[in-house]
C-alpha cells in the first residue's frame, strides 16, 4: 500500500474474537502497525511505547490497532501482559498483512526470510494511508514519540 491508497476493509479479528473492519473507524483517525511476533523485545517496546502515549495520541485524533500474525490467545496474552488497551489483530493467514504489503522477504543475521515487515500506517478518517513509517524508520522503543512528532510537524 502506498500514501493515498485505502486501507482494506476487513482488517481481522482481535485478542477479544471481535472483527475490526475499517469503515468502524470512519470519521476517525488511527495508527495501524505491524509487529513480526508478541512477546519479543523489540514489539514489546514498541508495544509499551504506544500504550505509555495512548492519551497523546488520542488527544491528537488517533486511535491504536496492532496487527501480527501471532494467533488470537498470542494476542490476548500480550496485552494482557503488558495491558495493552487496543485492538491486537490476530492475521494467522497473513492475509491483512500481504493486502498492507508488509508482509515479504527480510534478511536478519545474515539470513533471509519471509515475514512481517515492522510497519506504522496513519490512516485518516475517510481510510486513506496519509503516512507510513518503514520499517528502517522505526524506533521502536520511541514510535510513539516518532508519531507524535511526525504529527506536530504535520508531515503526513
Amino acid at each position: 500500500m502506498n500514501i493515498g491508497d485505502c486501507i482494506p476493509e476487513n482488517l481481522g479479528i482481535d485478542q477479544n474474537g471481535q472483527p475490526i473492519v475499517a469503515s468502524a473507524y470512519r470519521g476517525r483517525k488511527f495508527i495501524l502497525y505491524s509487529y513480526p511476533k508478541a512477546n519479543t523485545s523489540g514489539c514489546t517496546a514498541e508495544a509499551c511505547s504506544l500504550q505509555q502515549h495512548k492519551a497523546e495520541l488520542e488527544a491528537a485524533g488517533y486511535t491504536i490497532i496492532g496487527i501480527s500474525k501471532d494467533k488470537q490467545e498470542s494476542q490476548k496474552k500480550f496485552a494482557e501482559a503488558y495491558n495493552l488497551e487496543f485492538p491486537l489483530i490476530a492475521d494467522t493467514e497473513t492475509t491483512t498483512l500481504q493486502a498492507l504489503g508488509c508482509w515479504g522477504e527480510k534478511v536478519a543475521c545474515g539470513h533471509r526470510t519471509i515475514g512481517i515487515l515492522r510497519t506504522t500506517y496513519l490512516v485518516n478518517e475517510e481510510g486513506i494511508i496519509e503516512k507510513i513509517f518503514l520499517p528502517k524508520e522505526i524506533k521502536t522503543k520511541i514510535h510513539a514519540e516518532q508519531i507524535l512528532e511526525c504529527l506536530s510537524r504535520d508531515d503526513r
